[in-house]
């Protein structure tokens, strides 16, 4: 009896330790989002659907996956895809989420029907893993609402932040920064878009905060590393800081969200290191991320292993 028990003890602490980089092997994916709730990270990517030697982005759906534990990642399916949205006509591209009041706001890239470019539509859910709908009935950004460049993927990649004091901002672009602010619907930009300086951006922005300090993050160069700036608020000003990882081999691409949970903070990003992975068939990845004791970003190399298991209180594995 005793040995059943520490037999089953170690076989549930290998399962604890079981998962790695990348983390879904069965899978090609892309562009994470992140959201911690309700004692578990939710983890949202971009499905790559092309074929082997395929030459462009293949994606139509999201899919979502949860942790309570940083290890063991149950899957729950594609909550939408390109159909969520009537007026959009393909490409499942980079997105971000949000919580407000019990509702849960995915904000996401696809290609518009009548409108030449990339958009950004937002969807709204009573549960972190869908079914979601589409909020409004149309884009809430079209590429001819922004001129700063005369490419028609300039409006991708959203990032949504919400302050302390309720205000919520939406962070976007390619070859130019853009944000504004969202009305407290979540569903509508209060007021108008703003360019943002930072050094040699490409795409990919990210905002967080870690105790009173703001951190704006995003692919620099390209191909690509993470980038970050500090600030003393949500729009800045924004002091350059460093790299927090690398340029990928194989993908030139790197898109990442950072979270923090159970005490710890977190980056997700994704690589082409699965077997066939590259350019098109890339692989979403973690790692801890550690702040230094002057508030600035240790650099982060890609592992493996990834992160050690962290279970918060409660804490159960669902397995499948």
């Amino acid at each position: 009896m005793i040995k059943q028990t520490l037999g089953g003890l170690l076989a549930a602490a290998c399962m604890l330790a079981q998962a790695a980089n990348p983390l879904f092997p069965k899978l090609y994916t892309a562009d994470p989002a992140a959201l911690v709730d309700g004692g578990r990270v939710y983890l949202y990517v971009g499905k790559d659907d092309a074929p082997a030697g395929g030459k462009d982005y293949l994606m139509r759906e999201w899919r979502v996956y949860s942790s309570c534990d940083m290890k063991n990642w149950t899957e729950h399916g594609s909550p939408l895809n390109v159909q969520t949205f009537g007026w959009a006509k393909a490409d499942a591209w980079a997105s971000d989420i949000a919580r407000r009041d019990g509702k849960y706001y995915f904000y996401a890239t696809v290609e518009h029907k009548a409108v030449p470019g990339k958009a950004i539509g937002v969807a709204v859910s009573d549960s972190p893993t869908g079914p979601f709908r589409d909020a409004r009935g149309t884009a809430l950004v079209t590429n001819d609402m922004t001129k700063e460049t005369d490419i028609s993927w300039d409006d991708i990649d959203p990032a949504v932040f919400i302050d302390d004091n309720g205000q919520a901002y939406l962070y976007w672009g390619n070859r130019v920064l853009k944000y504004a602010k969202l009305k407290p619907n979540m569903v509508e930009l209060d007021g108008p878009i703003h360019t943002v300086g930072v050094d040699k951006f490409e795409e990919a922005s990210y905002l967080h905060k870690h105790k009173s300090v703001y951190y704006l993050s995003w692919s620099r160069e390209f191909p690509e590393e993470t980038a970050y700036a500090t600030g003393p608020s949500a729009t800045g000003p924004w002091t350059y800081r460093g790299v927090i990882m690398k340029k990928n081999e194989g993908v030139k691409t790197i898109h990442h969200a950072i979270v923090d949970f159970n005490g710890k903070s977190y980056i997700f990003y994704h690589n082409a290191r699965l077997p066939g992975g590259g350019e098109y068939r890339r692989s979403v990845a973690v790692e801890e991320l550690r702040y230094l004791s002057d508030g600035t970003i240790a650099f982060v190399p890609q592992t493996a292993d990834g992160p050690a298991p962290n279970p918060g209180p409660g804490c159960k594995v669902i397995r499948q």
